[in-house]
């Protein structure tokens, strides 16, 4: 059925802490004045991206997913979702102290198949931005005392950031963007959130934004360790991939495009998100442009391809 990327449309959504850059900076037309969201690979039903190519044109992702598998090497029951969900986040502010629950906790308590581990490949940072990451509670009843007294600064674990700085964080891990930090998103295709703190803030209505202490405290890794990074580095021609991470959800790699390089696919299929400079993908002698701000899937059915050109994406798998 398609022998080319499948191009997707990013799905933008509104939240509090967003800003425009998502805007200024990828040239998406936002709906909002608080922008913070794209959701540019996606098949959850709170937001799924439509195909804009091909035979699927005007069809959503999860449409693909659950009516032609052949493109994802799905042979699974109908029931099965779209694992993984790509995300631009502007937090022109804070955003909440949160937890994401792992998948059997996710599955028992809130009925659905995925928890959330999620990776964040810094895309912008103004200086002395950081990072809530983790927490300094030794045990679960140290957590929630700390956690019901409002002792945040004791509790919070800050961690500073720049441009090109990559951050893996797994289920269970309290974390929290900070301002003035734009981020791509490779997680889970899951949208559970168990908000621990929110600076007080207010919803548009003026009432407190609803927090999830007895979830948290439930879900919470404890004590908070630190994960062990280690990127692997190789280069094909004129590309340099350095693999980000890989565990038992997925795997994502950084690309950096100085020139031509063939390549094969690797997984079933492939997620790719241009985050600088200007590319070109061919296959079978069919060229399609690529920029920053441009996000596609590479099918099972597309096995062989090449890029030329000066681009970084950050590009992931099952």
């Amino acid at each position: 059925m398609y022998n080319e990327p499948i191009f997707l449309e990013p799905v933008l959504q509104e939240r509090i802490w967003g800003g425009n850059k998502l805007s200024t900076e990828f040239g998406y037309q936002t709906p909002y004045e608080h922008t913070g969201e794209a959701w540019v690979i996606s098949a959850h039903p709170n937001g799924p991206s439509k195909i804009k190519n091909g035979p699927l044109e005007g069809n959503t992702l999860q449409d693909a997913w659950e009516k032609h598998g052949k493109l994802f090497n799905r042979a699974g029951a109908a029931s099965e979702s779209y694992p993984l969900l790509v995300k631009i986040l502007d937090a022109n502010e804070n955003l909440s102290v949160q937890v994401h629950p792992d998948d059997s906790y996710a599955q028992e308590k809130e009925g659905v198949p995925y928890g959330k581990t999620e990776c964040w490949y810094v895309l912008d940072a103004e200086e002395g931005a950081e990072l809530i990451l983790g927490h300094h509670a030794k045990n679960r009843k140290e957590l929630q005392k700390a956690m019901e007294n409002g002792e945040w600064d004791s509790l919070l674990k800050r961690v500073p950031v720049t441009a090109g700085d990559f951050v893996y964080v797994p289920s269970g891990t309290i974390h929290a963007i900070g301002a003035g930090i734009v981020i791509l998103e490779t997680q889970q295709s899951s949208d559970i959130t168990y908000r621990v703190y929110d600076y007080n803030r207010t919803d548009v209505n003026g009432n407190p934004r609803d927090l999830h202490l007895k979830q948290a405290a439930e879900v919470t890794n404890i004590p908070h360790e630190a994960p062990k990074e280690e990127i692997v580095q190789e280069t094909i021609e004129d590309l340099t991939i350095r693999k980000l991470v890989e565990e038992a959800y997925f795997t994502v790699y950084h690309w950096d495009l100085r020139g031509n390089a063939i390549l094969e696919r690797k997984g079933d299929f492939l997620q790719v998100s241009v985050i600088k400079g200007k590319a070109e993908i061919v296959i079978d002698n069919k060229t399609f442009p690529l920029e920053k701000g441009v996000h596609f899937v590479i099918p099972n059915t597309m096995k062989d391809f090449s890029l030329q050109g000066n681009a970084e994406m950050i590009v992931s798998h099952t």
